[in-house]
């Protein structure tokens, strides 16, 4: 395995760490502590004084302490502009992100967000899901262009290299067991086009920002009337049109799924219109995640996520490899749903 993507902590030393962080927030002490979910990161309910928070405790080698504090002012900067997304509870210093130090060489940081109520849709729900899905997109790739970050802004930076090169964020897709050189091959070719699409389409300002780089329906809450956005762990610099591809990650061989990208360009488009070379640019776009996502599972594959969508993954992968490479329908929606 190229790189150590998840935590390998135990969970008695990841509640450890939860409890003795809240320690520095007055308003915690006596909160009854949860782990909710191990994912990229540990995250944690929170229960004091009749109020409920989220403890996000980080893994290692991912972000570094001033990239989490500048996730943490575009949040201030879109809650501002009035769209709902975490807020950062602050410590008796006023400070909003913990460090705790296991070793000379090895350090967690942990932030707590104010809790934010709501349901998450699923893909099981009415297509009209991925509508507010990308009207909400739109809404955030808005603000981005318009937004000036501080001068010490830091975020990771999604471009082509970076998520599926052999040292991209999330790992090698050639640690996928189960393919064959000759089914390498086929990969690479299709990374060649993807490129080559890709600098033709160019990182020009109107194109390539600030985005949030995973926003799925699981990252999206509804309550009475309003949409809410979570998880911008992976917020960094991409193609604003990543977040289409982002949108319909592991369900991307559903048979639904060139309904749900109509939906989500309609409601785009309430927002922000789409271009010929947009349009043109989203096969690219959506085979390259694909590839993104099979490294994601190669690194995670000891996780409960991965061996949920392992089975049929890879042949999946390369039926979409080859339909990109025909040219004649999006990459999407070609297999049954495993």
């Amino acid at each position: 395995m190229s790189v150590k993507q998840y935590d390998a902590l135990d969970q008695a030393v990841l509640m450890h760490i939860a409890n003795h962080v809240v320690q520095a927030y007055p308003l915690l002490q006596n909160a009854e502590i949860k782990l909710l979910c191990r994912s990229e990161n540990a995250t944690f309910s929170v229960t004091a004084q009749g109020k409920r928070y989220a403890l996000r405790l980080h893994r290692g080698n991912y972000h570094q302490k001033a990239a989490i504090e500048s996730e943490l002012l575009w949040l201030d900067a879109l809650r501002v502009e009035g769209i709902q997304v975490p807020e950062a509870l602050r410590d008796a210093k006023g400070e909003r992100i913990q460090t705790y130090v296991l070793s000379a060489n090895e350090q967690r940081h942990a932030v707590i967000f104010h809790w934010i109520e709501g349901e998450m849709p699923t893909s099981e729900v009415s297509p009209d899901a991925f509508k507010q899905l990308g009207e909400i997109t739109a809404r955030l790739h808005q603000h981005s262009r318009h937004w000036q970050r501080p001068a010490d802004f830091q975020r990771l930076r999604w471009d082509h290299h970076s998520m599926v090169g052999a040292s991209s964020h999330w790992g090698d897709w050639r640690d996928i067991s189960d393919l064959s050189v000759k089914d390498h091959d086929l990969i690479f070719t299709v990374i060649g086009d993807v490129e080559a699409t890709l600098t033709r389409y160019s990182q020009q300002s109107n194109r390539f920002g600030l985005i949030h780089a995973d926003l799925r329906l699981t990252n999206l809450l509804l309550d009475r009337g309003e949409t809410r956005v979570i998880d911008f762990d992976d917020c960094g610099f991409g193609w604003y049109l990543h977040d289409l591809a982002a949108a319909i990650s592991f369900v991307d061989h559903h048979p639904n799924a060139p309904l749900w990208v109509d939906r989500w360009i309609e409601g785009y488009q309430k927002v922000h219109s789409f271009s010929d070379d947009d349009f043109a640019v989203l096969p690219a776009l959506l085979i390259q995640r694909r590839i993104q996502l099979t490294a994601w599972l190669a690194s995670h594959r000891d996780t409960e996520m991965a061996r949920s969508v392992a089975q049929g993954w890879s042949a999946q992968t390369l039926e979409l490899c080859r339909t990109y490479l025909e040219g004649k329908q999006l990459p999407i929606g070609q297999g049954v749903h495993y």
